[in-house]
């Protein structure tokens, strides 16, 4: 297996733009989009043990928002 060969497929869904404000959310706290799903995954499945992941504040989700937004009008 090579080092960059992941030990579960990737799996594909469809969510829309709100994907990179979620990205910007969990790298601004520290963490990335598919830990995030994981945790939740594990939450929703009443894995014993599991907790809900922390979120950001809204303010940080609102200003990834205006600056994609921004960025797509230029």
């Amino acid at each position: 297996m090579s080092p960059n060969m992941p030990k579960t497929p990737p799996r594909q869904i469809r969510i829309g733009d709100t994907w990179y404000d979620f990205d910007a959310a969990a790298k601004a706290m520290g963490t990335e989009r598919a830990a995030v799903i994981r945790e939740l995954i594990d939450w929703y499945i009443r894995e014993p043990g599991a907790k809900l992941p922390a979120r950001p504040a809204r303010e940080i989700v609102e200003a990834a928002r205006a600056a994609r937004e921004g960025g797509e009008n230029t």
